[in-house]
């Protein structure tokens, strides 16, 4: 890369006109064209506001779509990719997460008001490193970078584009409409410095004939000064791990993705509780791989009638999420099926809910709580959070997961070990997440959760969730490489900021 700083790899800042515009998306396949075009590229989320996070080798918590950007450049996630995590705990405060350590609760007032902007230097210095040891690195801003409320403290997308120099692109969704408004005002709200990193458009989520999407493009380009870089079609299936399971629809399957035809003669059907506060949902996501496997986000006890298993996933809220189920009646229907031998499974958050007893004086500052009493268990919170990736073997499989968690469980009794958990009946807990992504261990459970089912449910022998995975990347880079300017993103990422490009009124008040 030629960039002006020859002792640092090149850069790019995808930003978009709002949250959930594919910027997630558009970063992960630019990874993975160029990873495949034998480029060292890392990618880079100086802030981020997620529950949906992953624990590195070295033991750091980063927000799970970057480790997923790291997989599409094909290299190891770690901590400087994600420099600061914030876990939302209500609607006002959040866990700040630091170099994938947790370093106490803020409230947004109170982050934006002084503790944000004094993290730009920590997260300039985290991109520079990445730069200095990767050819380029692929940045993802965060929301709008035209939040002109935001903008004093901003660390994630104009701030950190100013700090490091480095050009941008907007990426905006078609499907929601209003796109060509989208790209123009953002860029017009924006000081004539921060225009002055705007290098062209990315339009997302496209459907029909983009010759009649053309004279726009041109009319944008005259008001603008400023070229789209790719018109990207709308396609099934092809997002990577969301950054935000708030935003999961109650009533879809996960993603948009088809089911398979069973490998047997039954589906299994799996009903995932839609806890408040609910983290790392991506868990069922190897479920929803599966053949034959339904799976569905549910939240009134009706709907758990006929789902021959019942997940309770991760929260950021174990009490809040545990009144919540006792509020709608989910309690007692999950009570009802385990006295039945109905198949639960609780991970994470959901595992400490079965327990029979929880002291909290971290989380929710509750105090001595019942739980719902399904697993010989007692869980006490530590002020210390638990990270860990551990490995080990269950039902007679080899699995590996990661431990993200400030509970910390004892044991009692139980039937059988289930990784850290237990089993009692057909009841099943444990902390780790990610487990069900080993393919072994995953058909195992499975054909556990069917004869506990009375379904004549049978795994497919050949899935491999890595495999998928790894289509689903490939897919993202053969959007970039199929339907972007290539060769316009490559100049922007080795030259840098292009120059003379020209000032958009009214500018910033």
């Amino acid at each position: 890369m030629s960039g002006t700083d020859r002792t640092l790899g090149g850069g790019l800042l995808v930003a978009g006109t709002t949250s959930d515009a594919g910027k997630s998306v558009v970063t992960a396949g630019i990874c993975r064209w160029l990873a495949r075009k034998g480029v060292k590229v890392a990618p880079f989320k100086a802030q981020n506001m997620s529950l949906n996070s992953y624990v590195t080798r070295e033991g750091a918590e980063i927000g799970r779509a970057q480790a997923m950007q790291a997989a599409a450049a094909r290299v190891e996630p770690t901590a400087l990719m994600n420099p600061v995590l914030l876990k939302p705990g209500s609607d006002r405060s959040s866990q700040v997460v630091l170099l994938g350590k947790p370093v106490g609760e803020l409230s947004a007032r109170g982050y934006h008001a002084g503790r944000q902007e004094k993290l730009l230097g920590t997260v300039t210095d985290c991109l520079q490193e990445l730069r200095r040891t990767h050819d380029a690195v692929i940045c993802e801003g965060a929301g709008s970078p035209a939040e002109i409320n935001l903008r004093r403290t901003d660390i994630v997308n104009m701030g950190i584009a100013r700090a490091a120099n480095l050009p941008v692109v907007v990426v905006g969704d078609i499907d929601r409409g209003g796109v060509f408004a989208s790209f123009f005002g953002t860029t017009a709200l924006l000081s004539e410095a921060d225009q002055a990193h705007i290098a062209g458009y990315l339009v997302n989520k496209f459907r029909g004939d983009v010759t009649l999407l053309e004279p726009g493009l041109d009319m944008l380009k005259e008001l603008s000064g400023r070229p789209t870089l790719g018109v990207l079609p709308f396609r099934h299936g092809l997002g990577i791990d969301e950054e935000d399971g708030l935003h999961v629809s109650l009533r879809g399957a996960v993603r948009e993705s088809t089911v398979a035809p069973p490998h047997g003669k039954d589906i299994l059907r799996v009903a995932v509780a839609a806890v408040p506060l609910m983290s790392n949902f991506t868990d069922v996501d190897a479920l929803a791989a599966e053949p034959g496997v339904v799976v569905r986000f549910v939240d009134r006890p009706e709907e758990l009638a006929d789902a021959d298993l019942v997940v309770l996933p991760g929260t950021r809220g174990t009490v809040r999420a545990l009144q919540w189920l006792r509020e709608r009646g989910l309690a007692d229907a999950i009570a009802r099926r385990a006295a039945e031998g109905r198949p639960v499974l609780g991970i994470c958050g959901g595992f400490q809910m079965l327990a029979e007893h929880i002291e909290d004086e971290v989380e929710s500052r509750a105090g001595a709580v019942d739980g719902l009493g399904l697993l010989p268990v007692r869980v006490r919170f530590a002020p210390e959070k638990t990270l860990a990736r551990p490995e080990g073997e269950a039902l007679s499989e080899p699995v590996a997961g990661y431990e993200i968690h400030h509970g910390v469980a004892d044991v009692r009794e139980g039937d059988e070990p289930f990784l850290d958990g237990c089993r009692v009946g057909s009841v099943w807990g444990t902390h780790w997440h990610g487990s069900l992504e080993s393919d072994g261990f995953r058909r195992a459970f499975l054909r556990r959760v069917a004869a506990a089912a009375g379904r004549a449910f049978v795994p497919a022998p050949d899935t491999c969730f890595d495999a998928l995975r790894e289509e689903q990347l490939d897919a993202l880079g053969d959007l970039i490489e199929e339907h972007a300017d290539t060769a316009a993103l490559l100049r922007l990422i080795e030259d840098g900021v292009p120059k003379d490009l020209p000032f958009v009124p009214p500018g910033a008040p």
